[in-house]
């Protein structure tokens, strides 16, 4: 198994960005267990100011596959 699927924090971060990024509501973290919903939000943040200083979405998907390699 890949460390990339075994990494849920990570995963939930990357989820968060997307979800940033597409300017989906911060309310979606309440589907996340209470030890990944904090890196959810991490990357909603993170993506909604991405979305907000005029980043496209491909740029922000390049982003966040850098994070991981």
């Amino acid at each position: 198994m890949k460390k990339q699927k075994r990494d849920l924090h990570h995963r939930a971060y990357i989820r968060g960005y997307r979800a940033g990024m597409a300017g989906k509501t911060k309310g979606l973290s309440m589907q996340y267990h209470e030890n990944t919903r904090p890196h959810w939000l991490a990357g909603w943040r993170e993506g909604r100011e991405d979305m907000w200083s005029g980043l496209t979405p491909v740029e922000g998907t390049h982003k966040t596959f850098s994070m991981v390699h």
